[in-house]
């Protein structure tokens, strides 16, 4: 009996190297990826979108055999981060985490090294960030029927800011005065809404729309007035502040949003592998909670087909509102 004991143990030891002490995460059946995921981010570092893209991205690394990189190329606006992608091997280790721009490109530039509809392939919807109305604290106005009524009387007089010509804010704004009926408010852009904000709170500028997790503190100790919130329901951050609807602007819907995209022509089984593995980290509760403290509503269920479907229902939003307003890159 000893004897055996003995034997067994050795065959044991001898089968334990074999054996890896962590399990480590496998490609996928696809072969994706090949190498190191590269996540390109076409703005700059510690921004709102720069944020969320980290943690996907550290979140990514721990399904992925090697860990993702985050790379910042910003320039002209968001074309030359996403031309970089445009051009890379179509092999899905380079992505693009990009939002609601992409869908201005067109009607933004007169000339592209790329086509935004054509030359990318969204692989999946990551989530969307609602837009908040914020005005003055000391404009004569507590709600979005009186700030409509005051520019009305008003036509020229006032100014509004936002983050750049053709940013989502802006676009958001632009929005905005055309369903009011088509309000005469001055745009005055400014490079990023941080830098838009110390003249809303000083009343040089009379209201912005921003997306809620820049706006949240702000609205949250009154330095400015939360009118109007551009999702169809309220955010539990602002549970005060209504919605457009509520508001009296019911088909008004504004966001921003989140989206991975690869050249297109990568190979379905590829966008297929990246999409399952961005849904199942999206899913998973404390990734919920970390980019819900961003005000991003995430979403675990989109496809290929469905992103593609929402690129598109925004390219046709958007296009006629910057063409209509005469946007111009800066």
């Amino acid at each position: 009996m000893h004897r055996r004991t003995l034997l067994g143990a050795a065959v044991a030891s001898l089968a334990a190297p074999l054996a890896p002490l962590h399990a480590q995460p496998a490609a996928d059946a696809s072969g994706w990826p090949s190498q190191p995921l590269r996540i390109v981010v076409p703005f700059a570092a510690g921004g709102p979108t720069d944020i969320p893209a980290r943690l996907l991205a550290e979140e990514l690394g721990k399904e992925l055999p090697q860990r993702p990189v985050v790379e910042n190329r910003t320039g002209a606006g968001v074309v030359v981060g996403t031309d970089a992608v445009a051009k890379s091997a179509k092999d899905g280790n380079t992505v693009l985490y990009t939002t609601v721009a992409h869908s201005a490109l067109r009607a933004m530039f007169a000339r592209l090294p790329f086509d935004p509809l054509a030359d990318l392939q969204p692989v999946a919807l990551v989530g969307v960030i609602p837009m908040v109305l914020m005005a003055n604290k000391d404009l004569p106005v507590n709600s979005l029927q009186e700030l409509i009524a005051l520019y009305k009387a008003n036509p020229g007089k006032y100014d509004y800011g936002s983050a750049g010509n053709g940013s989502a804010l802006h676009l958001a704004a632009e929005l905005f005065l055309r369903e009011a009926g088509g309000l005469k408010v001055n745009h005055v852009p400014y490079r990023g809404s941080a830098a838009a904000m110390p003249d809303l709170l000083a009343g040089t500028t009379s209201m912005m729309l921003d997306v809620a997790n820049n706006t949240l503190p702000y609205v949250q100790r009154g330095d400015v007035k939360g009118l109007a919130v551009s999702s169809p329901k309220r955010i539990p951050q602002l549970p005060d502040v209504p919605t457009f609807a509520e508001g009296g602007l019911p088909k008004y819907e504004a966001y921003t949003w989140h989206m991975i995209m690869v050249p297109a022509g990568t190979p379905e089984p590829i966008q297929l592998a990246i999409n399952r593995t961005v849904n199942r980290v999206l899913a998973k509760p404390d990734v919920q909670q970390r980019l819900g403290e961003l005000a991003l509503q995430v979403r675990t269920d989109s496809t290929p087909a469905s992103a593609t479907q929402w690129l598109q229902s925004e390219t046709a939003k958007w296009e006629p509102i910057i063409r209509a307003a005469g946007i111009k890159p800066d």
